[in-house]
């Protein structure tokens, strides 16, 4: 027998041997079980921790066969996130399948800052639920901005439900006695958080822009910001977007409660829908700051100024 026959052979032994590894690993763990076992898959969660959850929950027998069951099919870009219901009876191309369009969760990201009309265009788009009933169910400022794992084809009410609850939970106890102290009410925190999360680009000015907002509040002096001016003057179509990129002069007169070069004070609700960082930055603002005035730049960066003097000359330097 010459090299290249057993070579051949070998290999073909190989081949029979990897196969029967292969067939055996794709194979039910316990084809009698009909238990459901509710397996959940996060947003970007990367292919290997997937396999290793299946194999620790019991739900395939051989994480390299259920690795190549899937490269060969080319499901790894195919997978979705959420939570599926999977038992030890089905094979792995039953579970890969699953992953396919099985959902019986599904992810849903709200950003922090939005508005509730910007909100309902998100839940439309993921969920088709109606924008207008949506935004009639809502209330601004309420409409946690969270990650969500949201149950198939939710109503409108449940998920303001979902969010408000959540919201509820996030706004702790601690929190509201925290507002109490400060002499606030928790409907002020929420306001005055819901204009800092529009005008904070950067967690480090967070607190330095909330003490900013505190000051000029408990001392009556007009506000004065563009955000809030933005949320009156509404929908830009030409823009395609709900808050306009470049506030004019002519929108700083716009009559509207919510307009605080206009009227003094807070607006009459909040302005956006604000995460914890920006509820706990106002919390913890310092309303005794020195600075009065701040500006941010086309790229985000915030300059602080202790007299309009020293405002204008940022303008000058930062905005011109």
């Amino acid at each position: 027998m010459n090299k290249l026959t057993v070579l051949t052979i070998t290999l073909l032994v190989i081949g029979l041997f990897g196969y029967l590894i292969f067939r055996e690993g794709t194979l039910p763990v316990n084809n009698k079980n009909d238990e459901v076992v509710v397996f959940t898959i996060t947003p970007g969660e990367p292919l290997d921790e997937i396999i290793n959850g299946l194999s620790d929950n019991d739900l395939i027998r051989n994480r390299l066969a259920f690795y190549m069951l899937v490269k060969q099919r080319g499901l790894e870009r195919k997978i979705q996130a959420g939570q599926f219901r999977l038992t030890q009876s089905m094979n792995a191309y039953e579970v890969a399948n699953a992953f396919m369009s099985g959902s019986i969760d599904s992810w849903l990201t709200v950003p922090e800052g939005l508005r509730k009309e910007e909100i309902a265009e998100i839940v439309y788009e993921q969920f088709g639920i109606d924008e207008d009933e949506f935004i009639s169910l809502s209330t601004e400022g309420y409409m946690f901005p969270d990650t969500y794992l949201v149950p198939s084809n939710p109503t409108a009410q449940q998920m303001v439900d979902i969010m408000t609850q959540t919201f509820e939970q996030k706004y702790t106890q601690e929190m509201r006695e925290m507002a109490a102290q400060k002499g606030y009410t928790d409907k002020e925190i929420i306001i005055l958080a819901s204009i800092l999360e529009r005008e904070a680009k950067y967690d480090s000015d967070r607190t330095g822009i909330a003490s900013v907002i505190v000051r000029r509040y408990e001392e009556d002096y007009p506000l004065q910001i563009d955000a809030t001016v933005q949320y009156a003057v509404g929908y830009q179509p030409r823009e395609e977007r709900w808050w306009k990129s470049v506030t004019t002069f002519a929108d700083l007169e716009y009559d509207s409660p919510y307009n605080t070069y206009l009227y003094p004070g807070l607006p009459p609700a909040p302005i956006s829908n604000p995460g914890v960082a920006s509820i706990q930055a106002v919390l913890d603002a310092n309303p005794k700051t020195k600075y009065k005035f701040y500006l941010s730049d086309d790229a985000g960066n915030t300059y602080f100024a202790e007299t309009y003097e020293e405002h204008q000359r940022n303008i000058e330097r930062y905005l011109n």
